[in-house]
């Protein structure tokens, strides 16, 4: 008696090759160069519905970089790119959009000294954003030449911050045998 495959059944077979042939992709190597403003570093930003993918953004102070900012989620989101100032000043402006009644919403901005990088996406779209990271970004903020301002990647849109939709920027430095995390 032969047995015929249904067509729900193929398509999960397709899949599940498919899927397998992801799983033996080789990793990308540990190490890469800072991006120029002829050669931008180009990497991928995934918002989801109140994550960050990767969890962690690593640039080199004074490179150019392009960043592609996927919306993977269903919700509208933004990547917010700067230090604890710049976050606070977008998290208490967009604040107000919270309690906007239906229709567009309004405008925000926020005085250029802490406006940082922000990019809009909506669901399941990408905008790329070329950045040249701040040259002065990881200096020393006190004497002792160790303490950094600290900076991070945050979606202001009200409720998706206290969520968690936040995740920090590590600034890399060139040293012999390759990059690696400054202090």
């Amino acid at each position: 008696m032969r047995r015929t495959a249904s067509p729900s059944r193929i398509a999960l077979l397709c899949l599940a090759i498919a899927a397998g042939g992801c799983v033996a992709a080789p990793s990308a190597p540990a190490s890469f160069l800072p991006g120029t403003p002829a050669s931008p570093r180009e990497f991928n930003l995934i918002a989801s519905d109140y994550a960050f993918i990767p969890s962690v953004v690593a640039v080199f102070p004074g490179e150019t970089v392009l960043i592609h900012v996927v919306n993977g989620g269903l919700e509208p989101h933004e990547a917010v790119i700067g230090d604890a100032a710049v976050q606070a000043a977008w998290e208490q402006v967009e604040a107000v959009t919270a309690t906007h009644p239906p229709g567009p919403t309004p405008v925000v901005s926020v005085p250029p000294g802490v406006a940082g990088v922000r990019v809009f996406v909506a669901s399941g779209r990408r905008v790329d954003v070329e950045w040249t990271v701040p040259a002065d970004a990881a200096r020393p903020v006190d004497g002792s030449g160790t303490t950094t301002r600290e900076w991070y990647v945050g979606c202001h849109i009200p409720g998706h911050f206290e969520k968690g939709m936040v995740v920090p920027v590590a600034f890399l430095a060139t040293v012999p045998g390759g990059p690696s995390a400054t202090p």
